[in-house]
């Protein structure tokens, strides 16, 4: 008899349902890697792997054809990206049909408004992000991506992986 790990919380949220958000930076491969390290070895954990492309204004493209080959250059370099952290997880001990991938190209008005638009989408119980690294003083002119993700996720938990 099998148990289905699969099941919702009184949030409505997906139990054991990781969300890692990730990038090309070596603070998103270290968060592929804690959560590889930390979750790997249990059975019943599925995890989502999420690149966010934020489109530029049509206005950023001289043309269509600039803005297609854009496109295809970002989605060609995610995808390599997505691979490589596919393969981390299941060396880690993720079954392949537990790991999804999914590369959206959206326009937003920040990364992290995505990826908590994404969370909800998919009712996570955690979302695992790398911290980029940016100084204190960038931080406050720019704004943090983790930063906000903390303080504006709801119903799910939020790793933030130095």
């Amino acid at each position: 008899m099998s148990v289905d790990h699969t099941k919702c919380d009184i949030t409505g949220m997906v139990e054991r349902h990781i969300m890692v958000a990730v990038d090309s930076s070596d603070n998103a491969r270290r968060a592929v890697l804690f959560v590889g390290d930390f979750f790997g070895c249990y059975e019943g954990f599925q995890v989502t792997l999420l690149h966010i492309i934020l489109e530029p204004e049509a206005t950023f493209f001289r043309d269509n054809a600039e803005r297609q080959k854009w496109t295809a250059d970002k989605l060609a370099e995610a995808r390599k990206i997505m691979d490589e952290y596919r393969h981390i997880l299941v060396d880690a001990g993720f079954s392949q049909d537990k790991i999804n991938v999914r590369i959206d190209t959206m326009r937003g008005s920040s990364v992290a408004d995505c990826i908590i638009k994404e969370q909800e989408e998919m009712k996570c119980c955690t979302i695992v992000i790398g911290r980029r690294g940016i100084s204190k003083k960038e931080e406050f002119i720019f704004g943090s991506t983790s930063n906000k993700i903390i303080h504006e996720a709801k119903k799910c938990a939020v790793l933030v992986i130095e």
